[in-house]
This record gives structure tokens, sequence and C-alpha cells, in this order.
């Protein structure tokens, strides 16, 4: 699909795109999501005070999403796939500032080392590199330094016509926030809405100590999707 005809299809957005030129494509692919519903008092312990924690029906998640990037490239220049393909996971839970809702990584892995160098330096997202493997029905990731480890086997099921309130709740992230020493850093994206899946999980092992009070082995909902494909902006920076 051609960048601008992702570009014109908007209407599902909450608010309008950017005024300026989109600097970033790129393209998250056969995507598994864990969402744990959580502690908000635990949760605060891991958001920046400047982030407004984001609730459904008074509700806050955290989400582990597997998946596998592809094509991620600066605008005008080809994607060169040594760095450009990647799988990665990241742990997200979702937040809210300037009247924008969005998400907020508490973590993100990669399995190339050169690519989480490269993504950390331009975008100062939280990248380090774990050992990660897949294939059509198997997910494996290990961080000796942290001692984390996800660890899964799954289906895809049939695709969910009618996605529900909570089903785009969690999906359509329109802003991602994250934060520097001086600065919240706000990227805003754009891409199609997500055609998601029911997902088969035929055994998990999610161990992430420094989440341990967050995350558990029972997922209160698991979704599966072909993935989409993502313009994106550079980053704004708001002063803390």
């Amino acid at each position: 699909m051609k960048i601008q005809k992702i570009l014109n299809y908007k209407d599902h957005r909450p608010w309008k795109l950017p005024d300026e030129k989109w600097k970033f494509y790129q393209e998250w692919n056969n995507a598994i999501f864990f969402h744990f519903k959580v502690d908000l008092e635990e949760l605060k312990k891991h958001v920046p005070k400047e982030l407004e924690i984001d609730l459904f029906q008074g509700e806050s998640w955290v989400s582990v999403v597997a998946f596998t990037m592809e094509k991620i490239r600066p605008k005008n220049i080809p994607a060169f796939s040594p760095i450009s393909n990647f799988h990665e996971i990241n742990i997200r839970t979702y937040v809210k500032k300037n009247n924008k809702t969005g998400v907020y990584f508490l973590s993100i892995e990669g399995g190339t080392k050169l690519s989480c160098k490269i993504a950390k330096y331009i975008s100062d997202l939280p990248y380090r590199y774990s050992l990660i493997e897949r294939s059509s029905k198997y997910y494996s990731s290990i961080n000796l330094k942290f001692k984390d480890e996800l660890c899964f086997e799954f289906e895809i099921g049939k695709q969910i016509e009618q996605k529900s309130e909570l089903d785009n709740w969690l999906t359509e992230r329109y802003a991602l926030f994250q934060e520097t020493d001086n600065y919240i850093n706000e990227y805003e994206i754009h891409h199609l809405p997500w055609l998601v899946n029911d997902v088969e999980v035929k055994s998990l092992k999610c161990f992430y100590p420094r989440f341990k009070n967050l995350l558990n082995n029972k997922p209160d909902k698991m979704q599966y999707s072909k993935g989409v494909k993502v313009v994106a902006w550079g980053k704004n920076r708001i002063k803390k």
C-alpha cells in the first residue's frame, strides 16, 4: 500500500494528522498482544509523574506486544534489511498528555544489536538487545542481563469482525510519550485501524523480574494481528 493512501485514510483518528511532514516509515508485523489488568498504584511507580495514566472503565492496563519490525527507514531513504528488520517486544501502558491518549513504554527489546543501538540513538526510546527467535507458531526471547524471558506457543484464530470498545482502546493509539532526563518526548504516528484475530496460546512464560508486580502468566486478554504499516513523525520535546 502506498504511503499516501495510508495518510488519506484518517477518519478513525481521534485528532487530525500533524501539519509537519512525516519522517519515518515502518511495519509492525505478525503481532501477538498480551494484555494485563494491573494495580494502579503499582503502575504509578513505573510512569513519570508528568503523564496521566489512562484508564478503561476505571482499570489500568499493561500490554506485552511481540512482533516483527520490518522496513523501518527514514523518509526518502530505502530500507536496509540487516538493520531495518528485527524482532521486537515492547511492554507498554496507556497514558494521556496534552489532551492526547497514547502509550508509554516500560521496556523495548530488539533482536539485533546494531538495530537497537541505532533506534535508541535516534528516538531516545528504551531499546535493549535480547536474543529473540520466532517461527509461525513460536516466539522466544531471553535477556541475560535483566534475567527476562518471554516464551510462548500459539495458534492464530479467526479474525474478529467487530472489535469491542476495549479492543479499540488497547490498539488504536496514535501518540507515544517517553521521558528523558529533562523532557517528555511526544511522537505522533499514523496507520490504518488494526485488524485483530483471536489467538490460542498453548504455553506461556512471561518472566520480567522488574515488573513482577505487574505481569504474570495469566493475561486478561490476548490478540493477534497480521500487522500495520506505520508513518511516524519526529519527536516533540516537552520540558519537564
